[in-house]
């Protein structure tokens, strides 16, 4: 991008954010739920040095920024994530690798690519662990948010570890997959509540593509084979490495927890891209998927271009909408249904539901003609009743994933709160906003 055209990724509250600080005493607005006690943690990427080449938004090494709260009071920490990449740059005092919108650089003696885990966390068997689902988790300590170190499960991992695992609360366990652009394309995993990686076994899929997110059930996973396919021969002449391939199809594949590849079931839908799934559950013969769905996406595909206002010329509006799908496990048939005609991403639910039917749940709502990833508050999905709430941040205010927090003792679903950071473009200043969910 030209002097006179920054990446907006890395300007206004997207700009980089390199000073590690610690605040005691955070100024409350109103007051904060006593019986709200814990910390409120957000993952992103976060640059330590000037990138090399193009920075795509998903670039970026990963920082924690969280906030404690504990007896109406509230405290604030961000450290990065002390990586291989991250320390071996720190040395170097500039920048090695280069992000998603270039070449790796094969002749790396440190390796092509850097593991940035900057994507998402996940909290299992007692461990807070940072995410990047090209490479192996990174190991936290709480609450002082230091890298412990990458965590392999004693050796166990053989393949890469989604951003998005699924954690049974009932059971404990906890189910992962990992996709690479060669065989084996796809790797599925199941890790006991104690923590040990119990199992391992490759999925049959015809090509490389990029799998975000997964789903569960009480008895199965589900699983998204959706066309945005792995050109490895492209790439090397300047061409993105990923592409948007409907001629691929798009499939659902619905597998025993405890399966293998001769135990999934596929089931065909119209082509589309579901970056994040909200919860699945079984309904007698049907097994029911709730997500947010895009007809077709190129976001990492646009040279780290911010998203377009309206779908380009020729091309399909690329808003994700809420949506239901139904696969019956008998009948082998598929149907699929909107939700919402307001855009909005990541879904959040109750996660003690994680796997079983629930009634409500939570996204964060984009707001018309966006051109950035920008979230104007939450949407509230009543799937019971079938019915939508919408909270607003209030205006040039911009929120990011609503994280449903129950209160303690709660006898009801939605008794509780949704957790957010708030930036005021107006003040430039940022808030942690506690929303009740009811």
């Amino acid at each position: 991008m030209s002097a006179t055209q920054p990446n907006p990724f890395l300007a206004g509250n997207f700009a980089p954010v390199r000073e590690e600080t610690q605040i005691e005493d955070l100024r409350i607005i109103g007051e904060l739920p006593r019986d709200m006690n814990g910390m409120f943690l957000r993952i992103g990427p976060n640059p330590q040095f000037e990138p090399i080449g193009t920075y795509h938004w998903f670039d970026g090494d990963g920082m924690l920024h969280g906030v404690r709260v504990q007896d109406g009071k509230a405290s604030y920490r961000n450290r990065y994530v002390r990586t291989k990449g991250f320390e071996i740059e720190r040395e170097r005092g500039r920048a090695i690798w280069s992000g998603l919108m270039e070449l790796p650089q094969f002749d790396n003696p440190d390796g092509p690519f850097k593991n940035a885990a900057n994507t998402a966390l996940v909290w299992h068997d007692g461990r807070l662990l940072a995410l990047w689902e090209g490479g192996e988790p990174h190991h936290i300590s709480v609450p002082g948010l230091e890298t412990l170190g990458p965590y392999d499960y004693n050796g166990k991992l053989m393949s890469a570890f989604t951003a998005h695992p699924k954690v049974d609360a009932v059971t404990g366990e906890m189910m992962f997959f990992g996709y690479a652009p060669m065989p084996p394309y796809l790797q599925y995993s199941v890790v006991s509540a104690s923590g040990e990686l119990l199992r391992t076994v490759p999925i049959d899929i015809p090509t490389g593509v990029m799998i975000h997110d997964c789903a569960v059930t009480e008895h199965y996973t589900l699983l998204l084979d959706l066309p945005v396919t792995f050109n490895l021969e492209a790439m090397t002449t300047g061409e993105p490495l990923l592409n948007w391939n409907p001629d691929n199809g798009a499939r659902i594949g619905v597998i025993p927890r405890h399966g293998t590849n001769d135990d999934v079931t596929w089931f065909e839908i119209p082509p589309c891209y579901v970056f994040h799934t909200t919860n699945a559950y079984e309904d007698g013969d049907e097994v029911v998927l709730i997500a947010c769905r895009l007809n077709s996406t190129n976001v990492l595909m646009d040279a780290g271009q911010p998203p377009q206002e309206g779908p380009p010329a020729g091309q399909e509006d690329q808003s994700p909408r809420m949506h239901r799908w139904r696969f019956n496990m008998k009948t082998g048939t598929a149907t699929e249904e909107g939700l919402d005609d307001v855009s909005s991403e990541f879904p959040r639910i109750n996660e003690s539901l994680m796997g079983r039917q629930h009634r409500y749940s939570y996204s964060a709502r984009v707001p018309a003609g966006a051109t950035m990833p920008l979230f104007e508050g939450f949407q509230k999905y009543d799937h019971e009743r079938g019915t939508i709430e919408s909270h607003l941040h209030g205006k040039n205010r911009y929120g990011g994933e609503g994280v449903f927090v129950p209160r303690h003792g709660a006898s009801a679903e939605d008794d509780g709160w949704v957790v957010t950071y708030v930036h005021d473009e107006i003040s430039d200043s940022a808030e942690m906003v506690v929303v009740s969910a009811q």
